[in-house]
């Protein structure tokens, strides 16, 4: 409490009460200021300090000292000033605050200096003031006095900014609309040309009441401000602009101004673009002075009059001058120009539109005054023409206007079949593609333009074509233009289908559900090449997938199984679904039988099918298993008897794939054996779905070869070959049929199964089989090998009958025919059923005839066969002498296989052809020497040929080495090498 030596309760103690309240007051305006926020706030702080020391002054009696009553008046007055200026930093235009913006920091410095000065005669005009006051006072004083405000950043900047442009007196409209901008973010206002103009409407208001108010130097600048603001698009509209700019062409006639004389430099005798004043008052192209001065001059190269250097001021009057003439005939030259890009002569058209492009370059203002002259829907017209160079250089003109251009965009839009004339030069040669995609981008940013670009048909296809192009620049900008065309759904499905994924991907990933459902169906229905869908793979889509695959909702469960149907026919694809775990949700699925629709399951089946195929061909370094456990299998079969056909259908087919994978078939056909898959394949047969039923004899046909007899003769009847003849006479599907000849093929050789295929007519069928594969091709060739191989269970030598059906059908001439051009696998069982044939040929050898009575008057006696010493043909005895075997049989001992040699030389011997052979060694005919020696080099290659054989051969042989040509001599020695009569390393002969 402090104690004071003259009381008194008068007009001092209001102005206490006052000044509180005015405090009171400017601490709500300063919350709401629209600028300086900070600087304001400092204010109010230093308020807020002051408030409680003249609270504690009008506790008590009060001083009516003179010092202490001015003091209480000079903080009433500055404090009411301050709260005068908040008020109207609350209330004022928000540009107009902005450009005030260093004033209003003046205000508030002096405010707190003069509060400061009042606050710090207290303690003088009055005594008895308590020390903790007295030193609160003291401190917020130097505090006050030491406080410094500063603009904001940003407000300084563009302030700079202002300046700089009313200096230069050369803003164009793109500097203006950046002041703009930075005005609209630094005020916080909305970037839109509505809410823009109303601001510069209310700058301009305020800018009249700083006139009504005398404010003359204020408003004087605050003019230059907005003459500079109205070049924005923004400050005007463009019906406003145009009739602006057609009230001042017309004004100025049509003829061109020469320019005056005091234009040009005296020194470079051009027109001046940079005008200034030496100290001896003659104007230069600052350039050329300056260069002057450089060279050492310092005379005026006028005058002659010394020259003070340091001295050049900018002729703004004649700058000025300059420019208004340049504008007059820039003007004039852009009227006068569209006549020649409209003549229809492609010299005038090209040199009207080169000139305007030249002005286009110069100044952003002539490319206003193009956009104002109705220009675009000329350019947008001359795009249909034939000449690419018209074309390009109408491109140019309409990118740079353009450029940074609302009004330029929207105008360029709304041009009937614009757009559509700009998409078309993106499928024309490279360097109007590239102007096209760069023009479209410009384009892209107007909402209305963009929407169409995307709707042109076959545009979004060109710039996915272009977007991994050669040309870098032409990339960048159709990937971007790209990136802005997304915005539409439609648009990233037209994309996709153009094989660009990304944004795809990108709203599978992390749009919203009914987005990513969109998605996730169209991938589901799109024709996809292998390549791009390992592309989608390789871009993440499976993550995403499988997070819709766990989706609680059917429906996107549903969709999300499609599309990984679609995806995971590729190989790649589907051994990286294996990997990461999504055929174990798959088979959970289906294991666990909780799918709720029957298209669904089928779904889910379809899928595993296509991951099993995918383990057909693999790395060895990384295999994947599809199925990990004998559960897996059995589980997974058990689902054949209780499920719908086409799930039925899928699941057999998964095994048949599985039975065709390295890393797995052997263990699943063993597994499938121990589940009883036989009688249940076996049943399928004769299922009226023919797909369901050509999966079961694929899968069986990879089965009969390793299954036990006891299996087979337990489940194949007579009805089940019938089924299979059924299937090889009728079938539509080549696969099936080859299957079921297979399985013919690999039948036991049990006597009633046989029996059973030669009564149902299996001979002939095989015959037509084996006649039509003659012709190379992979599948008619594994027809033959199977057909070949089915065949041999007729020709066994135990049952004659059984041949004779075979021999009946003529197919042993095919056969070795095929000992010609069929494949190992064939010529390895042709010779198997040409060996049993022989071994009945010396009993079915019909004994020639005696000759009887004298032998001058008897008929010729018959020849007996070489080998049999009978009477033998191909049909009755199955002579392979007569069948012309013994030359291709002979050949198949050069095969590479091994397999397809012994069973030649099986034959061979088994028709007794070897000692025939061997007997040619002693032939005249040094040829027929060589085909003999070449078919027992390959023959002796067999111990038991060689046991067999070679003794009879070695004599010869020997003979052969001593009085044969070189390279009978070679041959022979290598016989004998094989019979270990030489060292194999023996190089004598």
């Amino acid at each position: 409490m402090m104690v004071l030596d003259v009381l008194t309760s008068g007009p001092t103690a209001a102005a206490i009460s006052q000044t509180i309240d005015t405090i009171a007051e400017f601490l709500v305006y300063a919350t709401d200021v629209l600028v300086e926020k900070d600087s304001f706030k400092e204010l109010a702080t230093y308020m807020e300090r002051i408030e409680p020391v003249l609270k504690e002054l009008r506790k008590g009696k009060i001083s009516d000292s003179e010092a202490f009553n001015r003091a209480i008046e000079t903080m009433n007055k500055e404090i009411k000033g301050a709260k005068q200026l908040a008020l109207e930093c609350r209330n004022k235009s928000k540009v107009y605050l902005l450009f005030s913006c260093r004033s209003i920091i003046k205000s508030l410095e002096n405010h707190t200096k003069k509060l400061s000065t009042a606050l710090s005669l207290l303690p003088l005009a009055l005594s008895g003031l308590s020390s903790g006051v007295i030193e609160e006072i003291e401190k917020l004083c130097d505090h006050m006095q030491t406080a410094g405000f500063k603009a904001a950043v940003a407000e300084e900047e563009i302030l700079e900014k202002i300046e700089s442009g009313i200096r230069g007196n050369n803003v164009d409209r793109s500097y203006a609309n950046d002041l703009l901008i930075l005005i609209a973010e630094a005020v916080g206002i909305k970037n839109e040309k509505s809410t823009i103009k109303m601001e510069l409407q209310e700058f301009k208001n305020e800018i009249e009441n700083a006139r009504d108010r005398k404010e003359l130097a204020e408003a004087m600048q605050m003019d230059q401000i907005i003459a500079l603001l109205q070049r924005a698009d923004a400050a005007s509209s463009p019906r406003e602009r145009e009739l602006k700019y057609f009230a001042k062409r017309q004004s100025l006639g049509s003829r061109f101004l020469e320019p005056l004389q005091s234009f040009y430099c005296p020194i470079t005798q051009d027109v001046m673009v940079d005008p200034v004043e030496t100290s001896s008052g003659q104007t230069f192209e600052r350039i050329a002075i300056e260069k002057w001065f450089a060279e050492g001059n310092r005379l005026c190269p006028l005058t002659l009059i010394p020259l003070d250097t340091s001295i050049l001021r900018p002729n703004k009057t004649l700058k000025q001058s300059i420019e208004e003439w340049k504008d007059r005939n820039t003007m004039i030259k852009i009227a006068t120009v569209k006549e020649k890009i409209q003549s229809g002569n492609d010299d005038d058209m090209l040199d009207g539109l080169r000139t305007l492009q030249d002005l286009c370059i110069q100044r952003d203002q002539h490319r206003e005054w193009v956009i104002l002259e109705n220009y675009i829907p000329i350019l947008i017209q001359i795009l249909d023409s034939r000449n690419r160079d018209i074309r390009n250089h109408a491109l140019v003109v309409l990118g740079m206007l353009a450029k940074d251009n609302e009004e330029a965009k929207e105008r360029i839009a709304t041009v009937d079949n614009a757009i559509e004339s700009i998409v078309h030069s993106l499928g024309r040669r490279p360097e109007e593609r590239k102007l096209a995609v760069a023009l479209l981008l410009e384009l892209s940013e107007y909402d209305s333009a963009r929407e169409h670009i995307g709707k042109v048909q076959g545009c979004i296809l060109l710039l996915v074509t272009m977007s991994s192009g050669d040309d870098n620049q032409a990339a960048r900008d159709a990937t971007m233009l790209l990136d802005n065309l997304s915005y539409s759904d439609q648009n990233v499905i037209q994309m996709a289908k153009a094989n660009y994924f990304k944004h795809l991907l990108q709203r599978l990933s992390s749009g919203p559900d009914d987005v990513k459902m969109i998605m996730a169906t169209n991938l589901a229905e799109m024709e996809l090449t292998d390549h791009n869908k390992e592309s989608l793979f390789d871009g993440g889509v499976l993550i995403p997938l499988l997070h819709m695959f766990s989706h609680n909702d059917l429906q996107v469960k549903i969709v999300a199984i499609k599309a990984l149907r679609n995806l995971s026919s590729s190989k790649k694809n589907g051994q990286e679904m294996i990997r990461q775990g999504a055929a174990r949700r798959l088979l959970n699925l289906l294991f666990h039988r909780s799918i709720q629709t029957s298209c669904l399951w089928e779904d889910v089946a379809a899928i595993v099918v296509q991951l099993a195929a995918s383990t057909i061909s693999q790395d060895a370094q990384r295999p994947v298993l599809l199925l990990e456990s004998d559960d897996d299998v059995f589980n997974l079969f058990s689902l054949v008897s209780v499920s719908q056909p086409g799930v039925q259908q899928n699941i057999i087919q998964t095994f048949y794939a599985l039975c065709q994978s390295p890393f797995s078939a052997s263990y699943i056909r063993t597994k499938l054996k121990e589940c009883s898959a036989v009688p249940e394949l076996v049943r399928l047969f004769e299922n009226e779905r023919l797909k369901l039923r050509a999966s079961a004899v694929k899968l069986f046909s990879c089965l009969v070869e390793s299954c036990d007899e006891a299996i087979i003769r337990g489940n194949v009847d007579q009805n089940c070959i019938n089924n299979l003849l059924q299937i090889l006479k009728y079938s539509s599907d080549e696969e099936e049929k080859l299957s079921a000849m297979g399985i013919i093929c690999y039948l036991p050789e049990n006597h009633q199964i046989t029996q059973w295929l030669l009564d149902a007519g299996t001979l002939p069928i095989i015959k037509s089989y084996v006649q039509d594969g003659k012709d190379r091709d992979l599948q008619k060739d594994k027809f033959v090998e199977n057909a070949i191989g089915a065949l041999r269970r007729f020709t066994v030598p135990t049952n004659l009958e059984w041949q004779k059906s075979v021999a009946e059908t003529g197919i042993i001439t095919i056969l070795v025919q095929l000992l010609e051009n069929g494949t190992t696998l064939t010529k390895q069982h042709v010779a198997q059923s040409l060996t049993q044939f022989s071994k009945s040929s010396v009993s079915l050898s019909k004994p020639v005839a005696k000759r009887k009575g004298l032998w001058c008057f008897s008929a010729p006696a018959d020849i007996g066969c070489i080998v049999h010493g009978g009477i033998c043909s191909v049909k009755s005895s199955f002579c392979l002498l007569e069948a012309n075997a013994v030359g291709p049989l002979t050949r198949t001992l050069g095969e590479s296989d091994p397999g397809v040699c012994e069973s030649g030389s099986k034959v061979l011997a088994e028709a007794n052809a070897i000692p025939l052979i061997i007997r040619f060694l002693g032939s005249p005919s040094p040829r027929l020497q060589e085909k003999s020696l070449d078919a027992l080099e390959r023959i002796f290659r067999l111990l038991e040929f060689k046991q067999m054989y070679g003794g009879l051969a070695q004599m010869s042989l020997v003979d052969l080495t001593q009085r044969g040509d070189g390279n009978v001599r070679s041959m022979s020695a290598r016989i004998l090498a094989h019979l270990n009569v030489l060292h194999d390393q023996s190089s004598y002969f």
